[in-house]
């Protein structure tokens, strides 16, 4: 049995039974999982259009959306890009990746995404007010991906995430992993269809000093440090499922439609559409809708457990820095809606060469 195969029935393998721990989107289990920041797209391309193209993504964004797009990276890629997130609470998402070829068909990437939530008061039940200072939690996931073309229509890979949680006297650590798979047909191959498994993994549990208390036992001068119990949690497991159709015109104009499945182990499942429109690749202009169960209920009744409205747009401008060999540069923009906040907001810059 040749490499392709085994590669094929590994990520078969995968997808079974990720899918077989999997249950529908569920609201009763919402807010039960942990490591929720890993369900957030920092890149501005693709959450531009609601990831609704990840069946046909290509280069670094695609260590989010679906690995398997990381295999066209043309030969080396990065991306900064920073996400203001829930406008209005402060709290910043900043993303790094690098993707780089290492061989005729395979491909390295490494995407870096940290939360900062800015400096909270330090309170205690004996200082409720505050005045002892401040902490600042820390959010950081490191991505580790490889990807490989098996053919022209075949391109799959893995994602290994580090997962890191963190206050002041406390933190959790853990690892998760991603697949995806990519198959291009048509005349023009411009027929996508893409599936991903996400947020695999071990629960994760918090430990350090600030589960433990000291107390006294009545009758006894001798103080005793207690240590309280902490549950392990979930990581939020998704299955994407997904295509689009690239509809080719003259003088290098595209419009591609796309939309996909995505079935959330601890929340509703989501259905998302959108398009993107590119005039000769220097401007791409895109938007999408994501609908789950209550999303146009009013945020205050029970069936609404999601912030966003659904909507999000976003738009790309690309200069390139060498005809020959198809270095590019570009500077990315998404926002998308969001109740009670002023939306997300996320800039990013891109060049690949």
């Amino acid at each position: 049995m040749n490499t392709f195969y085994r590669y094929i029935i590994a990520l078969s393998l995968i997808f079974i039974v990720g899918a077989g721990n999997l249950q529908a989107g569920n609201k009763d289990r919402s807010g039960q999982a942990g490591a929720a920041e890993l369900l957030i797209n920092p890149w501005a391309r693709s959450s531009g259009w609601g990831n609704a193209g990840m069946s046909g993504i290509k280069g670094l964004e695609s260590t989010w959306s679906n690995v398997g797009g990381l295999a066209f990276t043309k030969k080396t890629e990065l991306i900064f890009a920073h996400t203001t997130w829930l406008k209005g609470t402060d709290v910043n998402i900043y993303s790094f990746g690098f993707s780089q070829k290492v061989s005729e068909s395979g491909a390295l990437g490494l995407a870096i995404m940290s939360m900062n939530f800015g400096d909270i008061p330090i309170t205690t039940t004996d200082s409720p007010d505050g005045g002892l200072g401040s902490f600042s939690p820390n959010l950081l996931n490191v991505g580790i991906s490889y990807a490989k073309s098996f053919s022209n229509s075949i391109h799959g890979g893995f994602v290994m995430k580090i997962i890191s949680q963190s206050i002041s006297d406390m933190s959790a650590q853990g690892v998760a992993l991603d697949a995806g798979i990519q198959y291009v047909t048509g005349a023009m191959e411009n027929i996508h269809f893409g599936i991903t498994l996400k947020n695999i993994g071990p629960t994760l549990r918090f430990s350090g000093d600030g589960l433990k208390m000291r107390i006294f036992i009545p009758g006894q001068e001798t103080q005793f440090t207690s240590e309280m119990p902490v549950e392990a949690f979930e990581l939020p497991t998704q299955l994407v499922i997904g295509a689009g159709y690239d509809f080719l015109f003259e003088n290098d104009y595209r419009f591609t439609m796309a939309g996909n499945f995505t079935s959330n182990s601890f929340t509703k499942d989501q259905i998302t559409v959108g398009g993107e429109f590119s005039l000769k690749d220097y401007l791409l202009l895109r938007a999408g809708y994501t609908y789950e169960e209550g999303i146009w209920d009013n945020i205050e009744t029970d069936m609404r457990t999601n912030v966003s409205k659904g909507f999000s747009g976003g738009f790309s401008v690309q200069v390139p820095l060498n005809k020959e060999s198809g270095s590019v540069f570009s500077v990315d923009y998404s926002y998308r809606t969001t109740d009670h906040f002023n939306g997300n907001h996320t800039i990013g810059a891109r060049i690949s060469f």
